[in-house]
């Protein structure tokens, strides 16, 4: 069944008067689930890894055309992944219900830098001891486009004015390949999906994302440069043994 980002991407493509040209990518025929080009197809290694966490994407204009864009693999291995198209002037009704949802807690994530300081918090703490009710699951609103866009969706966004802030604090350097920001402090979107993950206690699901985004770059950028696939390098074997799935076959 098609993913949250998937049908996104369909309604996107609907209202395409062109078809999208991704900048630099490779022209083969792709596949559909993927995105990767059909010779490096990864959809047999898809992970799914139950979470009580929930992603929402805010995702700028393009961003679900690009086969480069990883909030796919968020949707791809989180259960819970909303995502949503984002405009100045229009709002999603859907978006405005899941965030009064009283299942949920959302939390923005964005740096806590620019923003007031009594919005920020830093950790995910939804234990509410003696209350009659069972703690809000985390909802995570990842702000999906290049860095300009997404302070722009922050800036414009006045549904998420009152919610809190969550300011990761990033200690390690962004590993991603396929789109470089001037910053290495800057991390893609299943990188950020990844911290979150981990702070609200996911952690296999927060190993196995990381490791998922590890295993992506490399078949996209195999098939990118006409190379093979590593079937049993670190990323692939580590991506087994958080999934539980038997070792790749040794090939005559």
């Amino acid at each position: 069944m098609p993913h949250a980002v998937s049908l996104l991407r369909a309604a996107r493509l609907a209202r395409s008067s062109k078809p999208f040209l991704a900048r630099g990518g490779f022209k083969r025929d792709r596949c559909a689930d993927c995105r990767l080009s059909v010779t490096h197809c990864m959809c047999a290694l898809r992970p799914s890894v139950p979470t009580r966490a929930g992603m929402c994407l805010l995702m700028a204009d393009v961003e679900p055309l690009k086969p480069s864009n990883t909030g796919w693999l968020i949707a791809d291995m989180v259960a819970d992944t909303f995502a949503f198209g984002w405009a100045r002037t229009e709002t999603d009704p859907a978006l405005l219900t899941l965030l009064k949802d009283p299942q949920w807690q959302p939390f923005v994530v964005f740096p806590g830098e620019f923003v007031e300081p009594e919005r920020v918090v830093h950790s995910v703490n939804l234990d509410h001891a003696g209350d009659a009710q069972p703690p809000k699951r985390p909802l995570f609103i990842l702000l999906d486009g290049t860095w300009s866009e997404a302070r722009k969706m922050f800036r414009k966004s006045p549904y998420l004015d009152a919610l809190p802030v969550l300011s990761l604090e990033l200690a390690q350097i962004s590993q991603y390949k396929l789109r470089r920001s001037r910053r290495d402090d800057h991390f893609c979107t299943s990188e950020v999906a990844s911290l979150c993950l981990s702070l609200a206690g996911e952690e296999l699901a927060a190993q196995t994302l990381e490791v998922y985004l590890d295993v992506f770059s490399h078949h996209y950028l195999q098939a990118k440069n006409q190379q093979p696939i590593d079937w049993d390098d670190a990323a692939h074997q580590r991506l087994r043994e958080l999934a539980g799935q038997p070792p790749a076959p040794v090939l005559a």
